[in-house]
């Protein structure tokens, strides 16, 4: 059964079972209150007979004209042998009781009663003088009325009961094929997702966002939006990393064909040295990455001394930067960190070695360490080119490179790995990094971690 037919039979249910208890309570009702009147009726003229009974050599009713009694009020006085002692003129059962089976009752009683098949509600009240029961006292009245009026309130609430559960079962059903029209959206969307792999495809929502199929709706197609993402990210990452190992084999394999051709040379033996080193810094990268976007970074969280790191990895990167730039201190002042301190030399690493790398013979490097509320900020500036504004959403991106054609760097030596190690790696440290850069005018960036706080203890 469809969830549209589920619902349909729910809500119809629960209509009609609400209609079905409302239709008992007024049947009840109803009936309750017209046999209560009848029953107040007779019993107010049980007592108008009584008062006007006489008793003395014989049951005599006095002036039964002038009792006004209701015509459809039947009066019969029994004696206590058995026989009829009096009885109103409108009765014509002379010689049967209103209810026969009462007259041996020893209390009064009201209850319904059917003598020759005429429907009466009969009231039997036994008459005492003192404590000897001298009569039995019978008033009865026609319920042909009231069985009339039941019959036609049952018969209104039965067609009232059967016309609504229609109508409440057709509403159902057309409300909800309209509620559930977006689910539908869901599962063609999802279809032509899984038959045409367009992950770019999106679901149409009219409706108002924050009820519980917008939200839905919303969140599926922020999933989509992620798988997509995702499948470019990874269909760009395969074809990079077909790209990066392609030249390292290529020259292996060339060697080696120079080798079998010509013998073992110095120079074959250098090359395949050198991208068997390329190819394993491209894996070790490569698994440095998976474990960071797996959250499985391993991290030696000590007490890093943050100038004293800069000021290491600087006087290291001269040796690189030879007499191509000038590398000088900033803003400088004694911070301390929690983290794990090859990590963040690393980071240190790739962002002056990218500096050193896309800033011109001249030019100059400044490096900064500083403290900002509760946390610390390192920077790394040069007066390079500059970053180009589409492509700065990507720099952290693997394998991602400005260049044109994304061609290999001229020291054969780059993956476009860098920015993305040194991104995750102060992601797990609890901060971020951040770029500041305009063409023409150099790059900025700055890492943010936060402040130690006591004494740095490795996780367990």
């Amino acid at each position: 059964m469809s969830l549209r037919a589920r619902l349909t039979l729910l809500y119809t249910s629960l209509v009609g079972g609400i209609l079905l208890l409302f239709g008992v309570a007024v049947y009840t009702a109803v009936s309750i209150t017209i046999t209560s009147q009848i029953d107040d009726t007779l019993v107010h003229t049980a007592v108008r007979v009584w008062s006007n009974t006489h008793v003395g050599g014989g049951w005599q009713v006095l002036n039964w004209p002038l009792l006004d009694l209701p015509a459809d009020v039947y009066v019969q006085v029994w004696g206590t042998d058995g026989k009829l002692q009096a009885f109103s003129p409108n009765v014509d059962l002379l010689d049967a009781p209103l209810d026969e089976a009462a007259l041996s009752s020893s209390r009064s009683l009201v209850r319904d009663a059917y003598p020759r098949n005429i429907h009466l509600r009969v009231l039997t009240v036994p008459l005492a003088v003192g404590d000897r029961i001298i009569g039995i006292l019978q008033l009865g009245t026609r319920l042909s009325l009231v069985d009339a009026v039941q019959r036609t309130l049952l018969i209104v609430l039965v067609i009232g009961f059967l016309l609504a559960l229609t109508i409440a079962g057709v509403a159902a059903w057309l409300s909800t094929e309209q509620a559930l029209s977006p689910l539908q959206d869901v599962t063609q969307v999802a279809l032509q997702i899984t038959h045409a792999d367009d992950l770019s495809r999106r679901i149409p929502y009219q409706g108002p966002p924050e009820d519980e199929i917008g939200s839905l709706i919303s969140a599926f197609n922020q999933t989509l939006g992620r798988l997509e993402n995702l499948f470019h990210s990874q269909r760009r990452f395969m074809a990079d990393v077909g790209h990066e190992l392609r030249t390292p084999l290529t020259v292996i394999r060339g060697n080696v064909d120079l080798m079998r051709r010509i013998g073992a040379d110095d120079e074959s033996l250098c090359g395949i040295e050198s991208e068997v080193e390329r190819l394993t810094r491209l894996v070790g990268d490569l698994l440095l990455l998976a474990q960071a976007e797996a959250g499985k970074m391993p991290l030696d969280r000590r007490l890093v001394e943050l100038d004293t790191l800069v000021l290491e990895v600087m006087n290291q990167m001269r040796v690189l930067a030879r007499d191509k730039l000038t590398l000088r201190l900033g803003d400088f002042d004694q911070v301390l960190v929690c983290g794990d301190s090859d990590r963040l030399k690393q980071v240190l690493v790739n962002l002056i070695g990218n500096g050193i790398k896309y800033t011109p013979a001249g030019g100059e490097l400044i490096m900064g360490v500083g403290k900002v509320g509760n946390q610390a900020r390192l920077t790394v500036s040069d007066n390079g080119p500059g970053i180009p504004l589409e492509d700065q959403p990507y720099i952290f991106e693997r394998f991602y490179r400005g260049e044109k054609a994304r061609t290999r760097s001229k020291d054969g030596k780059g993956f476009g790995l860098g920015l993305s190690i040194a991104y995750w790696i102060v992601r797990h440290h609890g901060g971020r990094i951040d770029v500041d850069s305009a063409e023409g005018r150099g790059t900025t960036f700055a890492v943010w971690l936060p402040l130690a706080e006591g004494d740095c203890q490795s996780p367990a």
